[in-house]
């Protein structure tokens, strides 16, 4: 435990002694810069906001697989208590379904920056 705090100390000094210093922009240069910024935000708002619509959407996405999650659960009680009454092939199906959901969200996750920009998927 005190091998690890020291280490840690250790780390922490020698990110502070080696981080470079930032000065601050000259005012005049921000009052010169200022105008060409709010401009440049103009200009790309319409592109931010149809991003954000788009990523809104594949989070949509990511959730259904997230709820997905819990047809394993309810697959093995349809599958191991009720195939008494014919509910053994949905259970296998659900079985199925909530262990491809995982991995349908990492997939999700890792198109989420490609969503952005309005790439669409079927799967």
């Amino acid at each position: 435990m005190l091998k690890k705090l020291r280490i840690t100390l250790i780390l922490l000094a020698l990110f502070w002694a080696f981080t470079p210093k930032t000065e601050a922009f000259d005012p005049v240069t921000l009052a010169i810069l200022a105008p060409i910024a709010i401009k440049a935000a103009q200009g790309a708002a319409p592109y931010v906001a149809r991003g954000a619509i788009n990523l809104g959407k594949g989070l949509v996405k990511i959730g259904a697989d997230s709820i997905q999650l819990l047809r394993l659960p309810l697959g093995i009680i349809q599958a191991c208590f009720l195939w008494h009454w014919g509910e053994l092939r949905p259970g296998i199906i659900n079985c199925i379904r909530g262990l491809l959901a995982p991995f349908k969200m990492i997939l999700h996750v890792l198109l989420l920056p490609l969503y952005m920009f309005g790439v669409e998927t079927n799967f």
